[in-house]
């Protein structure tokens, strides 16, 4: 318990301030010029090689899979803060539980790529070419591709795709359901019943993590990786399962930050928990490039056939130098400034890192989806449709930013039931 010398009352207002309208009027402005520039964009490339809409298309998918990342990554790190404890978890757990309730639009953003997808075969051979032996003597499909889709027939088909993707987001929005109610009922609670409500969310946590990170596996494995039914990685999940932290935490942070100019976050968001926040990125960091190199040398030390054509698809033909700068992007640049101290306590450089993180997200996402299609395979066309990879997923996270800061208003910013709440009352100079 916190000395009452050294410690702040807490805020009289603990909901989001007025200036959180003025984010949403910003983000759907934003949504409706980037989808705008998205139209005019496909009709382009339309013209130019008839691949508009198809890229229209495969930037959808990108935003859509960042958006998920987005939502269901906060669950994840609700898990995570829950079984492990710590103060750093109170400041950040409203933002991360406005996240999570945005899974209907995310659901929503998923129709289009299920049906133009999967259903219609846009975007998956395996969906396009089911009867697989008729394009193989047309010689629309390699030999290769022919076996992959038959022999992976009764997993990757269409009703197996939409079947396993609607159970998964029926598992996480119950899953988000809960985490939300009881985060109300726990503050509504007149006594502290700090063993009952830690236990109560640990059960839950415990097994949501587990079965979190299987049912992740198979949608990616479904939603991006049979893109080329060909490929496979045992490792392939790990890195959706990093990668959405990596990108959850920074838009945490710059909440907070942005928030902080008014009470209840400017009261306690103290640089404390920033510093902490600052270094569980520099972990997300290490641990993501862990992942992603580690899977780079297995399979490149492997030297397999079945296997290197992916990253070849991803290196030859100019991919090498966004492969390059995903490396700088995604480590080398936070990596670097994340190594200072003073940068994790100063809120605009670490605003700057935190922006760097997501645009890496989003960098990322377009290096594994575009060259697994045949037209971008070891060979990167500059051409107007290649521009829908910023011009729709920025149309889709705007809109998804939308929802998100409507949910930020709609519950307080504190959890006032909280043995930690105490803690961050502390003046910044108690721990100094």
């Amino acid at each position: 318990m916190a000395n009452d010398h050294f410690s702040k009352g807490l805020p009289s207002t603990l909901t989001a301030p007025p200036f959180v309208d003025s984010w949403r009027r910003r983000a759907l402005i934003a949504g409706l010029v980037f989808s705008a520039i998205a139209v005019i964009l496909g009709y382009l490339g339309q013209a130019q090689n008839q691949l508009g809409w198809e890229h229209l298309l495969r930037g959808w998918l990108d935003g859509f899979v960042m958006c998920f990342g987005f939502c269901f990554g906060a669950m994840a790190l609700l898990f995570v803060q829950y079984l492990s404890g710590g103060k750093w978890g109170l400041i950040v757990r409203r933002p991360l539980e406005a996240m999570t309730r945005t899974w209907p639009l995310v659901i929503l953003m998923f129709l289009p790529v299920a049906y133009f997808g999967a259903t219609l075969g846009h975007l998956y051979p395996w969906a396009q070419y089911a009867d697989w032996a008729p394009a193989l003597q047309k010689g629309l499909i390699s030999h290769d591709m022919a076996h992959a889709i038959e022999w992976k027939a009764p997993m990757l088909n269409v009703k197996a795709y939409w079947m396993v993707s609607l159970l998964c987001f029926a598992i996480f929005a119950m899953y988000v359901i809960f985490l939300n109610r009881w985060s109300l009922k726990r503050d509504a609670d007149p006594e502290p019943n700090v063993t009952y409500w830690r236990t109560r969310f640990e059960n839950l946590s415990g097994f949501g993590v587990v079965l979190f990170s299987v049912l992740l596996f198979i949608l990616a494995i479904y939603w991006v990786m049979s893109i080329d039914p060909t490929w496979y990685s045992t490792i392939y999940g790990f890195q959706y399962l990093v990668g959405e932290p990596f990108v959850v935490l920074p838009l945490a942070i710059l909440t907070l930050i942005g928030l902080g100019k008014a009470e209840p976050i400017r009261s306690t968001f103290r640089k404390i928990e920033q510093h902490d926040l600052g270094k569980l990125c520099f972990a997300l960091v290490m641990l993501n490039i862990y992942f992603a190199f580690g899977a780079f040398i297995i399979i490149w030390s492997g030297n397999s056939p079945e296997e290197i054509p992916w990253y070849l698809d991803r290196i030859r033909g100019n991919w090498g130098v966004i492969a390059t700068l995903d490396v700088i992007f995604h480590w080398l640049i936070p990596f670097t400034l994340l190594l200072s101290r003073d940068l994790k306590r100063i809120q605009s450089r670490l605003s700057v890192t935190c922006c760097i993180m997501i645009f890496a997200g989003f960098w990322d996402m377009f290096w594994l989806i575009e060259p697994s299609f045949w037209d971008a395979a070891r060979h990167l066309q500059l051409t107007w449709g290649i521009l829908e990879y910023a011009a729709m997923p920025a149309a889709l996270f705007s809109f998804w930013l939308v929802y998100y800061f409507q949910q930020l208003k709609a519950r307080p910013l504190i959890a006032t039931n909280d043995p930690h709440l105490a803690e961050i009352l502390e003046h910044d100079y108690v721990h100094a």
